[in-house]
């Protein structure tokens, strides 16, 4: 889907905190914006998933060696 430029104007606080939400959830801040306004229009579902997804493809790895086949002792 194509992307939409949009200029918004925040008091240096707020600009402040989403740069720190963002950085904390490992994402942009355009992304968090995008993630709080979905959220708002009732996409929460869809968000949920977004980042649930986003969640295994950064822990795959931990995932697999704890979890795995070929963890030992385990089957």
């Amino acid at each position: 889907m194509p992307k939409t430029q949009l200029n918004v104007r925040v008091d240096e606080a707020t600009a402040e905190a989403a740069r720190q939400r963002a950085l904390q959830r490992g994402m942009s801040v355009n992304r968090y914006i995008e993630e709080l306004v979905k959220q708002d229009a009732g996409e929460v579902g869809h968000t949920f998933v977004e980042a649930a997804a986003d969640f295994m493809k950064q822990y795959e790895s931990v995932f697999a060696e704890e979890f795995g086949p070929e963890r030992k002792g385990h089957r």
